[in-house]
């Protein structure tokens, strides 16, 4: 029995080795190709930047959404809006609380009011929801860089599933 154990081991043994040190058959269409092209040296060529034109806030419709709890993107143009700081964040000069009834703009939502920790409600804008542009994107009309199938969800479907 000992025998037998130790000569189906060492026919086990060798058959691996052999197949581990045999190099499989490469055909041409399975060759390993770098998606860098011929030269990896030549640095990548960056995609054309989009510029949005863009309007002045408040001339367009907002963007329909396109699932539930998306945030909305940005219909107007943003190019000249100074970086959001510590100190300044633009935006709120138009959506924020005091002002977005006389600017005619929409409200920044409730839930950037509340702390992600506790919960509670705050009177100012929660540091987690202050960086705007962390989440809200500028429309840009460009083609898509891939193909996307994509359909949006109807929204009152949407809210009955939840």
């Amino acid at each position: 029995m000992k025998n037998a154990l130790r000569f189906a081991l060492v026919t086990l043994a060798a058959s691996a080795f052999t197949f581990a040190a045999t190099p499989p058959a490469l055909s041409a269409e399975s060759a390993v190709h770098s998606l860098r092209g011929v030269d990896p040296q030549v640095s990548d060529q960056a995609p054309e930047e989009k510029f949005n034109p863009g309007k002045r806030p408040g001339s367009q419709k907002p963007i329909t959404r396109t699932f539930l709890q998306q945030p909305p993107v940005i219909p107007h143009a943003t190019e000249n809006f100074d970086e959001i700081t510590l100190e300044e964040n633009q935006c709120l000069t138009c959506h924020g609380p005091e002002k977005f009834k006389e600017k005619n703009a929409p409200k920044i939502g409730d839930s950037h009011f509340r702390n992600q920790q506790t919960g509670e409600i705050m009177k100012q804008v929660s540091s987690a929801r202050y960086n705007c542009v962390q989440c809200h994107v500028p429309q840009v009309d460009a083609p898509p860089l891939v193909e996307n199938t994509f359909q949006t969800v109807p929204q009152k479907a949407a809210k009955a599933k939840r």
